[in-house]
């Protein structure tokens, strides 16, 4: 039974099966964290657990992040990073002065799922294509640089910046503590980078798993079309910006696309924003979901329309090189 090789042919499934089933187990028993003798075993930690385990993801995370890094890996990875973060702050801007609610934009969207969605990229996607695509392989390890985007930092940073949510600056520091942790333990040890990055893949399915446990599928089953709507606008909006940004530092554009997701972790950043400003938590389970559909939607369509940029750039380079008849 290929139950693992059969979650992986759904994009993002490590994440939004464990996802979905932890959310009809909450859906069915909604009063799950009330039973005290449950939430205080073993197995309690892995219903409820959810910050303990995305705690435990970052610093494995954040262990693959290297503090050395050649001059292109920093150009490459620099700009796709900052594209994704500027272009997230000048939506929750134009959120902040052009929307009335904030929390209600259009079809149930919130300025908490969109700039969750839009600042982060799905890393082992873009590595994928790249490795298979791309004519560069420096350009798969520029997403040593554009992980610093994982985690909920830079989601409240844009929130509280563009005016949209209050944060205390502690709760910035223990945002990415953990993924600074991991960075500081990776770098001086690269056995115990080998050792922590490891851990990622087994953490995913747990932490998704503990987030659909809080989401009771009753309440968002409006959440559908809106999230497809997201997931769409990530493509097509970080698509263009960052396809500019990687040709402006030498790229042909592929780069560009291949970045424009959104990463299956940033499903998790609604409920962590959530526990730091209580005014999210009203949104955080409709917000999880959105996310999660955006993932969906960008791992459909970011492979296919890399795929068929490469061979449109491939195209045009042979026929460039044609000899004159």
């Amino acid at each position: 039974m290929h139950l693992k090789r059969a979650i992986e042919r759904i994009p993002g499934g490590m994440m939004i099966v464990p996802l979905l089933i932890g959310a009809v187990l909450g859906t069915i028993f909604p009063n799950m964290s009330n039973n005290h003798v449950l939430s205080e075993s073993f197995t309690g930690g892995l219903l409820f657990g959810t910050l303990a385990l995305l705690g435990a993801f970052y610093v494995c995370l954040g262990s693959t992040i290297r503090f050395r890094a050649t001059g292109y890996l920093v150009k490459k990875g620099g700009a796709l990073w900052a594209g994704k973060i500027l272009t997230a702050a000048v939506i929750g801007v134009l959120i902040k002065f052009l929307a009335p609610d904030q929390n209600h934009l259009f079809l149930g969207l919130s300025a908490l799922a969109v700039v969750a969605a839009f600042s982060d990229t799905n890393g082992g996607l873009y590595m994928a294509l790249m490795g298979q695509l791309g004519r560069n392989k420096e350009d798969v390890a520029a997403y040593s640089i554009m992980s610093l985007e994982s985690g909920p930092f830079f989601t409240m940073l844009i929130l509280g910046v563009a005016g949209l949510a209050s944060f205390p600056l502690v709760a910035f520091l223990f945002a990415i503590l953990p993924l600074i942790v991991g960075m500081i333990l990776g770098n001086l040890d690269p056995e115990m980078r080998d050792f922590l990055s490891r851990g990622q893949d087994v953490l995913i399915p747990m932490f998704a798993f503990a987030l659909g446990v809080g989401i009771n599928l009753k309440d968002v089953v409006s959440a559908g079309p809106a999230g497809v709507i997201l997931g769409v606008g990530v493509f097509a909006i970080t698509g263009t910006v960052l396809v500019l940004l990687d040709k402006l530092t030498g790229g042909t554009g592929l780069a560009g696309i291949a970045a424009a997701s959104t990463a299956g972790n940033a499903a998790a950043v609604p409920v962590a924003v959530a526990a730091a400003y209580a005014g999210y938590k009203g949104i955080s389970d409709t917000a999880t979901v959105q996310v999660a559909a955006s993932v969906i939607v960008t791992a459909i369509l970011v492979p296919i329309f890399t795929a068929w940029y490469s061979r449109r750039s491939r195209s045009r380079k042979d026929k460039a090189v044609e000899p004159a008849s």
